[in-house]
C-alpha cells in the first residue's frame, strides 16, 4: 500500500509523535545500559559460573563487538522491509535473550546469549533514529528529537553501573538483565500504536554479500582495538586490526559496484555528512577515553567503591542536558559548525580541567572537568547525529544512522585503545624511577602492569614498603593522566578547526526547515 507524500518540512509533529519518542527512547536507554551493567556483577557471576579469565572477557565484550558488527547490515535491512518491523522483531529477540541471560546456568550459555543480545542491540539503535527522521520533519523538531534520543543513550550507558549495583543490592547477578524485558514489552504494545512504518522502496535485494563483508570488517578491528586497551600492544592484535581493514577495502569496493548497495559510498564525498561523522566519534572517543580514567581514579587513587565511583559519574548527565539543550536552542539561528567547534572546544576546556588533577586534589576537579567536558559534547553529539541524517537521503535514514552509530563505536574503542595506551606508556616508563628502594623485580614487574595490579602488589607487602608503592603508583598513574589531558586538549581544539571549515556550508536549522519543504520522496507502508 502506497502512503501520501510525507509532510514538508513545514509541518511540525503532534503528540502522537511525541509519544512515539518517548516510545522510542526506552530501548535506546536498555541497549546502552547493558554495555556496562555488568560491572558490579562480575564477582557474584564469577563465584557462580565459574569462567575462566578468557571466558569473563567475551562476557563482557561479546555484546559491545557484535552489536558493532551488525549495525550496518540492519540499519539497511530496516531501511528495505520498514523501520518499525526491525525494530519490533529486534525488541522481541531482545527480551528473549535477556531472559536466557538472567537464567544462564553456564558460562557458555551466558556467552551465547550476549551475542544474541548484540544482534538485537544492533537493531534498535539504527531503527530508533531512522523513525525519528522520518516522524519529525521540521528540522527544529527533529534535532529536539534527537536531543532526547542522544540523552537516552548516554544516560543509559552513566546509570547502569548504578542500577546494576541497586540491584545486586536485594537480588541475583541475573536480575540486571531483567531490567530489559519489561521495556521490550512497552515497546511491543505501545510501538504499532504509536511508530509509523517506513520503508524505502526503490532499495533493491539486500546486499548479502555486502553485509558479510561489513561484518568481517567491523568485527576484527573492533576486537583488535579493544584487546590492545585492554592487554597492550600486540602483532596478533594490531594483525586483526589489518585484517579488518583489507575487508573494509573489499566492502567500499562492493559498494560502488553492487547493483543494490547498503550504503552510499558517495556520500562521504560531502564534506558536511564526513564532518558530522567524524564529530561523532570525537565525541565518544572523548568521552571514553576520560571515563576510563576518571573511573580508576575514583576508585583506586581516591578509594572510592564502585558504586560511589559511579555516584559521582550523576554530574556529567547534569552537564550533557545543558550542553544537549543549550546546543539545540542556538541551532535555530547559529549554523551548527559553530556550535559543534565551540563544543569541541569545551571539550578542550575540560580536559585541561582534568591536567588539573592530582593524588591529592580529590573528586572537585574531577566533577569540574566532566560537567564541563560533557556540556560541550552533549551539544556536538546531538547536532552531529541531526547532520549526519539531514544530509542524507530520507529513504536511506536507516543506514545513515547505522553509519553514525558504528562511528560512535569506533570512536569509543579508539578512545579507550589509544587515550589508554598513551596513559600506560607513561604510568610504565615513570614507575620504576619513582618505587621505594627494596622493592623486589617480580613485585615490580606486576605492578608496572596496571595501577590495580600495582595496588594488590602493595596490599601483599609490609606496611612501609605497600605504601611507598601505592603512592608511587598513584603519582605514575596521575602523571600519564596528565599526558592524556594535554593531548586530548590539542585534539578537541583541532578537530574544532577542521569542523568549522567541513561543517562551515550547513546553515542553521531556522533555514534548514525551509529548504527542506520541497523534498521528502513517497515512503511505503
Amino acid at each position: 500500500m502506497t502512503s501520501p507524500p510525507p509532510p514538508t518540512g513545514s509541518e511540525r509533529a503532534t503528540g502522537k509523535q511525541w509519544l512515539g519518542l518517548a516510545v522510542i527512547v526506552l530501548p535506546c536507554l536498555v541497549v546502552s545500559m547493558d554495555l556496562s551493567v555488568l560491572f558490579y556483577a562480575l564477582p557474584f557471576l564469577s563465584a557462580d559460573l565459574a569462567p575462566s579469565s578468557a571466558e569473563l572477557l567475551w562476557i563482557l565484550d561479546l555484546y559491545g563487538f557484535v552489536l558493532a558488527g551488525f549495525l550496518i547490515s540492519m540499519g539497511t535491512l530496516g531501511d528495505r522491509v520498514g523501520r518499525r518491523k526491525v525494530l519490533l522483531v529486534g525488541a522481541t529477540l531482545f527480551a528473549i535473550a535477556s531472559l536466557i541471560a538472567a537464567y544462564s546456568n553456564s558460562t557458555e550459555m551466558l556467552i551465547a546469549a550476549r551475542a544474541l543480545l548484540g544482534i538485537a542491540g544492533a537493531t534498535l539503535a539504527p531503527s530508533t533514529l531512522s523513525l525519528i527522521r522520518n516522524m519529525f520533519h521540521d528540522a527544529r523538531q527533529r534535532q529536539v528529537a534527537i536531543s532526547v534520543w542522544t540523552l537516552g543513550f548516554a544516560g543509559g550507558a552513566i546509570v547502569g553501573p548504578i542500577i546494576g549495583g541497586l540491584m545486586l543490592e536485594y537480588f541475583w547477578w541475573g536480575s540486571v538483565f531483567l531490567l530489559n524485558v519489561p521495556v521490550m514489552v512497552l515497546l511491543l504494545i505501545l510501538g504499532p500504536i504509536l511508530l509509523p512504518e517506513f520503508r524505502n522502496p526503490g532499495a533493491g535485494r539486500f546486499d548479502f554479500a555486502g553485509a558479510v563483508l561489513s561484518l568481517a570488517t567491523v568485527l576484527p578491528v573492533m576486537f583488535g582495538v579493544k584487546k590492545i586497551a585492554a592487554d597492550g600492544f600486540s602483532w596478533g592484535y594490531l594483525g586483526s586490526v589489518a585484517l579488518g581493514l583489507a575487508f573494509g577495502v573489499l566492502f567500499v569496493r562492493r559498494q560502488l559496484t553492487a547493483e543494490h548497495p547498503m550504503i552510499d559510498i558517495k556520500l562521504f564525498r560531502r564534506a558536511q555528512f564526513s564532518g558530522a561523522v567524524a564529530a561523532c566519534a570525537s565525541t565518544f572517543l572523548v568521552l571514553a577515553g576520560l571515563g576510563m580514567f576518571i573511573s580508576q581514579y575514583l576508585q583506586l587513587v581516591l578509594g572510592f567503591s564502585p558504586f560511589q565511583a559511579a555516584l559521582w559519574s550523576l554530574p556529567g548527565i547534569a552537564g550533557m542536558l545543558i550542553g544537549v539543550s543549550t546546543g539545540t536552542a542556538l541551532a535555530v539561528r547559529v549554523k551548527p559548525s559553530r556550535i559543534v567547534a565551540v563544543g569541541l572546544a569545551l571539550g578542550g576546556v575540560g580536559f585541561v580541567l582534568f591536567a588539573q588533577v592530582d593524588v591529592a586534589s580529590g573528586v572537585g576537579w574531577v566533577v569540574a572537568s566532566q560537567v564541563v567536558m560533557s556540556s560541550g559534547i552533549g551539544a556536538v553529539a546531538t547536532l552531529s547525529t541531526d547532520l549526519v541524517l539531514a544530509t542524507a537521503p530520507k529513504e536511506s535514514a536507516g543506514a545513515a544512522a547505522a553509519i553514525s552509530e558504528t562511528a560512535n563505536e569506533f570512536g569509543g574503542a579508539a578512545g579507550i585503545a589509544l587515550l589508554g595506551s598513551l596513559g600506560a606508556v607513561v604510568y610504565r616508563g615513570e614507575l620504576e624511577n619513582l618505587v621505594p628502594p627494596g622493592l623486589p623485580a617480580d613485585v615490580l614487574a606486576s605492578a608496572k602492569e596496571t595501577l590495580g595490579a600495582a595496588f594488590e602488589a602493595a596490599a601483599q607487602l609490609p606496611a612501609a614498603l605497600g605504601d611507598g608503592l601505592r603512592a608511587a603508583a598513584s603519582q605514575t598513574f596521575v602523571n600519564g593522566l596528565h599526558w592524556v589531558a594535554w593531548i586530548g586538549t590539542t585534539g578537541c581544539f583541532v578537530l574544532a578547526g577542521f569542523v568549522l571549515v567541513a561543517l562551515r556550508r550547513v546553515p542553521p536549522t531556522s533555514q534548514a526547515s525551509v529548504e527542506e519543504q520541497d523534498s521528502s520522496p513517497a515512503a511505503h507502508h
